[in-house]
């Protein structure tokens, strides 16, 4: 499975982006998903995360109020909607998907990655 993440770019703080990835397979449906981000000289860290068919979803609490996660089966898509962002969500933003059909909030369990987009907010 292939994933290819866009939609990053320069904004200022309080804007608002959608990053979207797109995934190279016929059984997208069968995979959770998620996202994870990795600051310059930090660890990789996880920020959301969706179920198969759209449910359960999960957050880390520092976006917790600000993001959103979705994702369209019928475009082997997930979403994830970042409003009120602030620098320090300055990032690359990963996707990811598992076999785990109802997603997870630790990168080890996921088996697919994809090149990550830029999101960078100034402040």
């Amino acid at each position: 499975v292939q994933l290819q993440a866009s939609g990053g770019g320069l904004v200022q703080a309080g804007d608002s982006l959608k990053l979207s990835c797109v995934a190279s397979t016929r059984t997208f449906f069968n995979y959770g998903m998620g996202w994870f981000r990795r600051a310059p000289g930090k660890e990789r860290e996880f920020v959301a995360t969706i179920g198969w068919n759209g449910q359960p979803t999960e957050y880390s609490e520092s976006v917790k109020s600000r993001f959103a996660v979705s994702r369209m089966n019928a475009k082997n898509t997930v979403y994830l909607h970042l409003f009120n962002l602030k620098p320090e969500d300055t990032a690359a933003y990963y996707c990811a998907a598992t076999f785990l059909v109802a997603g997870s909030h630790n990168d080890v369990d996921y088996n697919y990655w994809g090149q990550g987009t830029q999101v960078t907010v100034s402040s």
